[in-house]
């Protein structure tokens, strides 16, 4: 059994993972903006790609169980980078 101070270094470990690879992620977007590729292309071959790869660990059931939250997910701004003021 891990202690305390153990399960928060792996929480942060795991923490500091999940934000290096979405930096990993935005840096690749940026570039491919760059070279002129459209955004929503860029979007849908990332979707495509972390679904692919989801499905592949995962399966197919329980990712589609993942993504039939996402609707309340993305309303609650849980995928807002930057909050905006209308």
């Amino acid at each position: 059994m891990l202690k305390y101070s153990e399960n928060a270094k792996v929480e942060r470990s795991a923490t500091e993972a999940k934000h290096l690879a979405l930096r990993y992620i935005l840096d690749a977007w940026e570039e491919a903006i760059y070279d002129g590729l459209d955004p929503d292309c860029v979007a849908t071959a990332a979707i495509f790609a972390a679904l692919s790869d989801m499905i592949s660990t995962y399966g197919e059931e329980p990712v589609a169980v993942m993504c039939a939250r996402l609707p309340e997910r993305i309303r609650a701004g849980e995928f807002t980078l930057a909050k905006t003021k209308q």
